[in-house]
């Protein structure tokens, strides 16, 4: 695992030291005056406590990382939790103490600041009197382009300037003023969202000098050190030494340096942390050499490679495209492992099972995230026949993968991470659903492992008619697991009776709408196992007739073949459709050219690659699949004034997931025509003439019911589909949507399909933690003359919900809903209708307003009969999400919580929690933290609310 960092108050990052947080609770120990205190602490009880402290903070800050106030709540929480509550008060009045002292502190060093009594020291090592002007003069000249007139103004210069001045003392270096003026900027941004972009240029006037050794963009400058950093990456072995076969210098000439400010605070800071490449501790890249370095990575087979390399460039230096983190991490480096997802099938042999744990870890360590299908290892209880004992089950082997997961940090970036799927019928199925309980045996517990049900139309028919469900152990049903629509019915049943005539050694009879109830209790108790649908998966499959669908990904959107021989490998990138609405327009051709040249770049990856097993390569190479997917869809309908929760909106992602996949399939076929089809091509889906819409009547034929999407489109097929007959398919499938929550940071755009978390939230990065407000909201309210710091109160005290705010008019309060205040089944409905067009799955969080286990069964069983193939997070709402501890008396002042987390354990990030988890600590901008503070109502219970 990395090494933990720690971001001082500063912003410097340094590495985290558990005797500084010994000694502060030492302190409040003794400042308790109890010695039976101090006893128990002695008893090892310290250590306890640290070692919980550390491992939470190791687990939860994760792609970034914790400041000082982070860790020092993440103290109080775990004192709490042993029992320590004395203690705990006296450290909450520690931190209040030396807050205290902090501030006063600051105001003599601005006093002093202002006598002119501090000195600098500069990067050569001179001392020099410290001069605001300088600060002053930065400020102003990041804050072009916007109002700086006085507190008035969009920008208040002086206020940045004041506040960064309460952050010098006497000796500061020079990069320390840039870490204060950074902090003092960001600390603004819940006022205006143009603070966000003074942060941002601030934050690239520090990569600049770093880079380039001035402050300022200074274009020859900007192109040199391009080149010099490609030079020394190859150099120092950390490109590919082909990057000197591109002609440098006309790659530098294409260089789009005004494209820096494209990127807003957020981005920047989560490009420098995470994505430029350095050599030891010297920064290599700008953002434009960053993006172009990616470009030459994916253009590097190119027979024209420089033409291709600034294609791509422009595509994605303008973040109308962006490839996922591993092809970002990766891309023109000595190992480009570009893939985002692998998924493997774990055959019934110990041989092949503790390959599977090799082959998890090596596709861990180069960023992959996974999919494990799990259903062909035997249940509990069945033989063993070369050993002639009875099998423990699938679960101990569950625990081990688990703990893999745990173990490996993927580029030492991202922390290993793995979903196993299981089918409705195994046997093992009710303690499947248990891993990632908080009760009972931990040694069958799978806590750092996603868990994801591979459920059959079958079992949903039995659920709708209250019928029985027999489970099976798959070492006496083996072809189930490769049988699916009306096949695996009339296999199921075959079996069905063989149990009851005694001829199967091990099966257990149960009421399918008790265990679907059990499956909806541990989603909303653990947040797992997720939902996933494995019929339309497979009949809906351009690849069906090269083997079968046995799970999806680590994000469930994913749906590829998989077996012994071939790991299933997907290649991922999204379209921001933000940047093709313009003046209130969605623009189809500008939209068909990103995705043109997005699919080569996808397609470009398979054969860059670096594969970590063979498997991986045999399957990428043979079938081809990419997954073009979509992020800024909430941005694309602020853009166009459409309210989610609207039929237009439902419309919008219908047609423009239509305009995608009608480009994103002429240009696989066009690549076919240029480099031809995937060695698997013959027999497809695409050789016999169906596209993806066309395959919602044969999901309707196979289940003998309804699926209650719409048919039919906009646009003029016929040229693709003659396309497709003439010149193949360069891809087996081509479009997927996944979650997208690191690139749209980068992007400046909302993730994914989803409708906005919250209109004010938290985020928190290296820079420390700051309110954000929709700006989109922000401008129309602007815009109406309604944009002031007591509305900005306003929206903190009502959680980011405008719905309660009168002032604002009716039409305003319904396009800005959030997410709990849009209808589930509505959501449902917008992915149904984007579906009919993608050939893979969309990562779908559903997001659930109160505890109505008839309500939740609801949803999920609409997701079925819309023809869904999977669903992804459930997020829940409980209590109050945005800190209110800055809120005046007339709002209802609310007090912080002890542990420091809101009231519902909403992260920093302002992401809504995944069902059932304990709250938490703000986290760093990552992955989402959990919380729940109801509890639904009992699934088992046949109480009213389920009827």
């Amino acid at each position: 695992m990395a090494e933990l960092k720690v971001i001082k108050r500063t912003g410097e990052v340094v590495g985290f030291d558990r005797e500084r947080i010994a000694t502060a609770i030492s302190k409040a120990v003794r400042a308790t005056g109890e010695p039976h205190i101090t006893a128990v602490l002695g008893n090892g009880k310290l250590h306890d406590l640290l070692t919980d402290v550390t491992a939470e903070i190791d687990d939860r800050f994760v792609e970034l990382f914790p400041n000082v106030e982070n860790i020092q709540d993440i103290v109080e929480k775990h004192l709490v939790k042993h029992g320590l509550y004395e203690v705990a008060k006296r450290y909450i009045l520690y931190r209040a103490e030396h807050q205290k002292a902090r501030e006063e502190r600051k105001d003599q060093v601005a006093e002093r600041s202002l006598l002119g009594k501090l000195t600098v020291v500069k990067r050569d090592g001179r001392s020099v009197l410290f001069d605001i002007s300088e600060i002053q003069q930065a400020i102003q000249e990041c804050a072009h382009g916007f109002d700086q007139s006085g507190s008035g103004g969009e920008i208040d210069v002086e206020l940045i300037a004041r506040e960064t001045v309460r952050n010098v003392f006497d000796g500061i270096s020079t990069a320390d003023i840039d870490r204060a003026v950074l902090l003092a900027a960001s600390s603004f941004i819940e006022r205006d969202p143009a603070y966000a972009k003074v942060a941002a240029r601030l934050f690239l006037r520090r990569i600049y000098r770093e880079v380039i050794g001035v402050a300022r963009s200074h274009e020859d400058g900007y192109r040199q050190a391009f080149v010099r950093g490609i030079r020394r990456g190859v150099e120092q072995g950390l490109y590919d030494e082909r990057l000197l076969e591109f002609n440098l210098g006309r790659l530098a000439e294409s260089l789009d340096t005004a494209r820096d400010d494209l990127l807003n605070f957020m981005g920047v800071q989560t490009l420098h942390e995470r994505y430029f490449a350095r050599a030891g501790d010297v920064l290599l890249e700008t953002p434009q050499a960053f993006w172009m370095r990616v470009a030459m990575g994916l253009a590097v087979l190119e027979e024209d490679r420089d033409e291709r390399a600034v294609a791509f460039y422009q595509a994605i230096s303008s973040l109308r495209f962006v490839p996922s983190t591993p092809t970002l991490f990766h891309s023109g480096t000595t190992r480009p492992q570009l893939s985002s997802c692998f998924l493997t099938t774990v055959e019934d042999d110990l041989e092949h099972i503790f390959k599977s744990f090799a082959d998890n870890a090596q596709l861990s360590k180069w960023s992959g995230g996974l999919g494990n299908d799990w259903s062909s290892i035997r249940g509990t209880g069945a033989h063993i026949k070369s050993t002639n004992v009875e099998s423990q089950g699938v679960i101990p082997f569950l625990k081990i993968a688990s703990d893999v997961t745990l173990a490996i940090n993927r580029s030492g970036k991202r922390r290993g991470a793995t979903c196993a799927y299981l089918e409705t019928w195994h046997l093992d199925i009710e303690d499947f659903l248990d891993l990632r309980r908080n009760t009972g045996d931990e040694r069958r517990r799978t806590h750092d492992m996603n868990t994801a049900n591979w459920i059959p139309d079958l079992f949903m028919k039995r659920v709708a008619d209250d019928a029985e469900w027999t489970l099976f152990s798959p070492d006496e049903t083996p072809d189930l697991h490769d049988l699916y629509g009306q096949a695996f019915e009339q296999r199921y049943a075959e079996y069905e009776r063989k149990a009851r005539a005694g001829l199967l050694a091990r099966t257990r009879t149960v009421s399918a709408l008790k265990l679907w109830r059990k499956m909806l209790s541990m989603l909303f108790e653990t947040g797992h196992p997720w939902i996933t649908f494995k019929d339309p998966s497979n009949i809906r499959s351009p690849q069906d007739h090269a083997g079968v669908v046995h799970s999806s990904n680590l994000c469930t959107e994913i749906t590829l073949n998989t077996s012994r021989e071939e790991t299933a490998v997907c290649n991922l990138g999204s379209v921001n459709l933000e940047k093709h609405v313009v003046d209130g327009v969605l623009h189809s051709d500008s939209l068909a050219v990103t995705v043109e040249t997005a699919m080569r770049m996808l397609d470009n990856v398979i054969d860059v690659c670096f594969y970590p097993t063979e498997e991986a390569r045999v399957s990428n190479l043979r079938h081809r699949p990419v997954g073009l997917g979509v992020m800024g869809f909430a941005d694309a309908l602020f853009k166009l004034d459409i309210p989610f929760e609207s039929d237009e909106a439902i419309a919008f992602a219908d047609r423009s997931m239509e305009l995608i996949a009608h480009s994103a399939i002429l240009g696989s076929s066009r690549l076919a025509a240029e480099r031809g089809p995937y060695d698997s091509y013959a027999g497809s889906k695409w050789e016999r003439g169906l596209l993806p819409q066309d395959t919602l009547d044969l999901l309707e034929a196979e289940r003998g019911l309804p699926v209650e999407v719409a048919r039919g489109g906009e646009l003029d097929w016929e040229p693709v589909r003659r396309h497709v007959r003439e010149h193949g398919m360069r891809n087996s499938n081509t479009m997927a949507i996944a979650p997208t929550a690191t690139i749209s940071t980068i992007s400046g755009c909302f993730p994914s399909i989803e409708p906005i978390y919250q209109n004010v939230y938290v985020k928190s990065n290296i820079s420390g933690e700051f309110t954000v407000a929709n700006p989109y909201l922000v401008g129309d309210l602007k815009q109406a003359g309604l944009w002031d710091r007591e509305m900005f109160e306003q929206l903190k005290f009502h959680d980011g919900s405008v719905q309660a705010l009168h002032a604002i008019p009716a039409p305003l309060r319904a396009k800005y809903r959030t997410a709990f205040e849009v209808d589930p089944l509505h959501c449902l409905r917008m992915t149904a209708a984007r579906s009919k067009w993608i050939d893979q799955s969309q990562s779908h969080n559903v997001f659930m307003r109160g505890t109505s286990g008839q309500a939740l069964s609801e949803i999920y069983r609409t997701a079925w009969k819309l023809g869904l193939k999977t669903t992804y997070y459930l997020r829940t709402l409980a209590a109050s999400q945005v800190e209110k501890s800055t809120l005046g008396s007339q709002y209802g002042f609310t007090q912080k919580r002890a542990n420091g987390a809101p009231a519902n354990g909403t992260p920093a990030n302002g992401t809504p929690a995944p069902a059932g988890q304990a709250a938490a600590t703000p986290a760093a901008d990552s992955e989402p933290q959990n919380g729940q503070d109801a509890a639904a109502c009992n699934l088992d219970e046949d109480c009213e609310a389920c009827q």
